[in-house]
């Protein structure tokens, strides 16, 4: 099978890493019935070389991505957008909608918003430090947006809410994919009449989210929390409907400038395909992969900052461990690990990383990685991202 070469490009910060101030250009005031609107954005150059056991022909620096952010933000009402340009071999022949979304402060701490949104699944939109991400963005799990509205709720027992319900996905947009143009990974029309053709909809979705105030000091903040994602898998082949039942916990560990988050879960998709009733067909990025239904996630991210090393140079080491462990008989394990160094001074930020994969589409692997594996080999990639922020 053919291998799914795409070179990734989605800009993952950290929940509790230093991120450079994105300034932009502003007009107008927050605090004004008016309110302010901001511009945005980034530019994003990529160095990558490759030792998946055979020769790569692309360890050079490229152009990856433009990016252009909008926010607005006033006393009542706020919203944000953004959207992103990526070279694969020319300028922009893959661009998608990150989010675009409009909400209401019902007050300080709880608001309304609808649109293309992140979903509130997991400990946040990311669960870890590294710019490549864990396996489960790849399993569009993580960072992932769709189409729909969220009520966010804060209690006075230090316990934030998420409930929301999506109709949709976040949509196919500008690329040479049959239905995998899209920048969140999700069941897709494929172009293999052999593959599955589906759509997800009817997305219910909650998240707790609470602090432990028992065990947290003035240095040490600790906290637990759960989401759970409900929804209608459309199988347009068949004309049925299936479901997807999908689970997560997650821990947070702050320690001065130490952080540890620990997140592990379980996806249970039944897609009534008669063909392919243990695995479904994904696309994300411009290309699809297969993901095997049933199985059990997880990952284990450690990072530590140091502030102000010089000037403002923020440098952030950290070590993230993925996997998703497959229920299926004869479906080999995915794993993804990643070890790197963020580099932040103002407005300049720098990924050293080196990604570790075995049964990995986006890390030499092919289409059928993520459901029943590929030859299980450890492919290796150091990957370089350099950020300008504007």
């Amino acid at each position: 099978m053919s291998k799914v070469y795409l070179t990734l490009g989605f800009g993952l910060i950290s929940v509790g890493m230093a991120l450079p101030a994105f300034a932009g250009v502003t007009f107008g005031d927050p605090k004004s019935d008016t309110g302010a609107l901001t511009i945005s954005g980034a530019l994003r150059g990529n160095y990558q070389d490759k030792d998946y056991g055979e020769s790569a022909s692309d360890q050079k620096i490229k152009f990856d991505a433009a990016i252009l952010r909008l926010g607005y933000e006033s006393p009542d009402w706020f919203g944000k957008v953004e959207y992103r340009c990526y070279q694969y071999d020319k300028f922009c022949d893959f661009s998608t909608l990150v989010y675009g979304y409009a909400g209401y402060h019902l007050n300080s701490t709880d608001h309304i918003t609808v649109g293309v949104q992140p979903i509130p699944f997991g400990p946040g939109r990311f669960w870890d430090s590294s710019f490549y991400a864990g396996i489960n963005n790849t399993m569009g799990l993580q960072d992932a947006s769709n189409l729909g509205a969220n009520y966010h709720f804060e209690l006075p027992s230090a316990t934030k809410v998420d409930l929301a319900y999506f109709a949709t996905d976040g949509g196919n947009y500008h690329g040479s994919s049959k239905d995998s143009a899209r920048y969140t990974a999700n069941v897709v029309t494929s172009s293999d009449p052999l593959k599955t053709n589906m759509n997800e909809k009817n997305m219910w979705m909650a998240r707790v989210d609470q602090d432990l105030k028992f065990l947290s000091t003035d240095d040490l903040k600790v906290s637990v929390g759960g989401s759970y994602w409900y929804s209608d898998i459309e199988n347009k082949k068949t004309s049925a409907d299936g479901t997807r039942n999908t689970w997560a916990l997650f821990n947070r560990i702050n320690y001065k400038n130490l952080n540890v988050v620990l997140t592990g879960g379980r996806q249970s998709i039944s897609n009534k395909d008669a063909l392919s009733p243990a695995s479904s067909t994904f696309g994300s990025f411009d290309g699809e992969y297969d993901i095997a239904n049933k199985g059990y996630f997880y990952t284990v991210d450690t990072s530590y900052v140091f502030k102000n090393v010089k000037d403002s140079l923020n440098v952030t080491p950290y070590v993230v461990l993925s996997g998703f462990n497959k229920k299926e008989n004869g479906f080999d394990d995915s794993q993804r690990n990643i070890v790197g160094v963020a580099w932040d001074y103002k407005n300049i930020s720098l990924y050293t990383e080196y990604v570790m994969s075995k049964n990995d589409p986006f890390v030499g692997g092919n289409g059928s990685s993520l459901a029943a594996g590929d030859d299980g080999k450890w492919n290796k990639l150091l990957n370089l991202m350099l950020i300008y922020s504007f």
